[in-house]
């Protein structure tokens, strides 16, 4: 169980990105977080596995407040907790399974870190997981050398490397076409409800939210303005569509067809 209690988070620049978020997720939910760009969803997901600092608040993950941990107790936290980016964040000249044993790197010492060393036991688990993604022949390309979509399963792969008990997934397929989004979403509902893990992914369009997720919630600037199901989804009346997305959001179609038309700045 993951719960997040009265979470915020204040920028040194005095950007409130989050005021006093509170919600919780039980081990094995597949739950998204949707809102405009701006509302606080990619610093949620980082406070959640400390690539940044909380300001207030707890962040309680099996008992134990991730908020508070340092050193090592952190480091150890944190091989349990995969990250899956938007841009996918892989080192573009070096090959595919270079790319996905850097997921690795949490389990080994800093010195074979530094130098990129790894057990054979480690490239057999990276094999493993580039064939359960469908990419095992891609192995020894350039990672630049791959499509957008493959690009993002390599970035699935390496967060399977840690052995995650959860993964967060910050707007994870906000930069390829609608096909290629539904693809990499089936591999993460492949992962929760096959190996259990918990899943909590960023998303904007409310089609895939509907199709995918059990649990929801909705950030606008910075608060939580919304906590329901799929079926809640599905049934959202303008009024709550408004509350998340802003009094100048549109639904393109009927129901959760296509989406919305709205956009913001600011900290996502």
């Amino acid at each position: 169980m993951l719960e997040v209690r009265h979470l915020t988070k204040i920028y040194d620049d005095g950007t409130q990105a989050l005021k006093d978020v509170s919600f919780s997720v039980p081990d094995g939910e597949f739950m998204v977080v949707i809102g405009l760009s701006g509302s606080g969803k990619s610093t949620m997901l980082r406070c959640i596995n400390r690539l940044i600092d909380p300001t207030e608040g707890e962040i309680i993950w099996d008992g134990v407040d991730l908020a508070q941990l340092k050193g090592d107790d952190l480091r150890n936290a944190r091989r349990k907790i995969g990250m899956i980016f938007q841009h996918f964040n892989l080192v573009k000249r070096s090959h595919v399974l270079t790319n996905v044993l850097t997921g690795r790197l949490g389990y080994t010492s800093s010195w074979n870190s530094l130098l990129g060393r790894f057990s054979s036991q480690d490239k057999e688990k990276a094999l493993v997981a580039l064939k359960r993604l469908g990419i095992l022949e891609q192995a020894y390309k350039r990672a630049d050398e791959l499509s957008g979509g493959q690009q993002q399963r390599v970035g699935v792969a390496r967060a399977l490397m840690q052995d995650p008990k959860m993964i967060l997934a910050d707007e994870p397929v906000a930069s390829l076409d609608p096909v290629l989004a539904h693809s990499i979403m089936q591999y993460l509902e492949m992962l929760n409800k096959e190996d259990g893990m918990t899943m909590i992914c960023s998303l904007h369009y409310l089609d895939l939210v509907q199709r995918y997720s059990t649990s929801v919630i909705g950030l606008k600037d910075g608060e939580l303005v919304y906590e329901g199901g799929k079926d809640d989804i599905l049934a959202m009346t303008d009024e709550q569509f408004k509350n998340i997305y802003g009094e100048e959001a549109e639904r393109v179609g009927s129901g959760l067809e296509g989406n919305l038309q709205a956009n913001a700045g600011g900290v996502a």
